[in-house]
This record gives structure tokens, C-alpha cells and sequence, in this order.
């Protein structure tokens, strides 16, 4: 997993609502906390009730620093975010991982730290995560229209393309080749130079890929799948 993001001190993963982001960031967070000194901040101020603050606990036990939005995973409407939060471009860390959310919203979050990020542009990496079952990301005309919207609220170009398409339990190998296909032809049109496949390793061990993959765990129930 950590040859797929090199050497970048600084990890931004963003995606739409039910891309998967948050899962694949608490994986990307407890591998680096195996071996490296890692932070993982929660920049998702779009949805308040689906966040990696929610594994908190998880996180700190693993030994990953966790920075989230003032009143997150309360009831309060509008998260805040603290002043903490820049001081990971000051204080020492091996790897330090962004939650980001996916809309304009979410995006604009990340652009508020643009001048940080710009001193460290050499250093960053930033990762698109795409679920192609998920409503407003299945078409290529979608997917493309949402990544020019996060790079100019962001003012972060792209980097990355991660194929997590996904239904969950229901998922199967054609789904994931499938979106490869659909994230490969948006990586062109993008101009993105590296698309990976992210997937639980059981299911990605029976697909026929032309990307490099990314094998996750599952700790987080998307709220999609709740029962009303």
C-alpha cells in the first residue's frame, strides 16, 4: 500500500458521498501507524454523521494522531475547524492524511489551507476516490464535472484516481473491472497520470485488473446501507 503514495508526507483523499474516502483513509492511517509517525485529519465538514472521528478511539489506540472539526460528532449543525489543524504542516510527522469531502463544500474546506499546501505541493499527493454504484458518480460526464469542481474549490490539482467501486456485501469482480474501466477512460480525460483499484482482498483476488490494487479491511457501515 505505502509504495502506491511514495514517499508524500502529505495524503489528501477525497471523493464524493459514498465513494468510500473514510474507509479508505482509516486503512491508509492504521498501516502507516504500523511503522511511521501518522496524523490523520477529518476535513469532511459536509457530512457531520459519516466521518473518521467516529473511529477515534480506534485510531489514537493504533497510535495515529486524530484532528477533527470543533463539534464533530456532535449535534451541531456547522463544524468549525480549529486552528490545531495547521499545525500539521508545522509539527513533525511521517505521514499526514487529509478526509476531505467531496462537493464544493467540502472542497472549499481543503482551499483554506491552500498557501500550506502550495510550500509542500513536492510533498503532497492528492487521490480522487470514485464509486462507480453510487448516484452522481456512475457516468464519466459526472465524475469529470465533480474532479474540475473539487480542484478549482480546492485549488488542488489531482493526483490520484482510486477505483473503490463497490456495493458493499453485494459487490463482484465484473463491478469492480467495470469501474476500472469507466475511472481509467476519466484519468485520461482528466489528464491524471495513476489510477488504483482499492477492494476487499477477497473479492479483488477474482478480478481481472490493469491497475495496480489497493487491499482494504472494512471498519465503517456506510449509513446508506442502515436500516430507515
Amino acid at each position: 500500500m505505502k509504495e502506491l503514495f511514495g514517499d508524500k508526507r502529505f495524503i489528501v483523499i477525497t471523493g464524493n458521498y459514498g465513494s468510500g474516502k473514510t474507509e479508505l483513509s482509516l486503512n491508509l492511517a492504521l498501516h502507516y501507524a504500523e511503522t511511521e509517525k501518522t496524523t490523520l485529519v477529518d476535513l469532511d465538514i459536509v457530512n457531520p454523521y459519516f466521518r473518521t472521528g467516529e473511529k477515534a478511539d480506534m485510531l489514537r489506540d493504533a497510535g495515529v494522531r486524530v484532528l477533527m472539526p470543533t463539534f464533530a460528532m456532535t449535534t451541531v449543525d456547522i463544524p468549525a475547524l480549529p486552528a490545531e489543524i495547521q499545525s500539521v504542516f508545522e509539527v513533525p510527522s511521517d505521514r499526514v492524511l487529509f478526509d476531505v469531502g467531496g462537493d464544493d463544500t467540502g472542497a472549499a474546506a481543503l482551499g483554506r489551507y491552500y498557501p500550506s499546501f502550495m510550500k509542500e505541493r513536492e510533498n503532497t499527493i492528492v487521490a480522487l476516490v470514485i464509486n462507480c454504484m453510487r448516484p452522481l458518480t456512475m457516468e464519466e460526464e459526472d465524475i469529470t464535472d465533480m474532479a474540475r469542481r473539487i480542484e478549482n474549490r480546492g485549488r488542488l490539482r489531482i493526483d490520484l484516481l482510486i477505483n473503490n467501486t463497490n456495493l458493499a456485501d453485494e459487490t463482484t469482480p465484473e463491478m469492480i473491472e467495470k469501474g476500472e474501466k469507466t475511472v481509467l477512460r476519466c484519468a485520461e480525460i482528466l489528464g491524471v497520470p495513476t489510477v488504483v483499484t482499492a477492494g476487499k482482498t477477497e473479492i479483488l483476488r477474482h478480478c481481472r485488473l490493469q491497475t495496480p490494487i489497493m487491499e482494504m479491511q472494512r471498519y465503517m457501515k456506510p449509513d446508506w446501507m442502515e436500516d430507515p
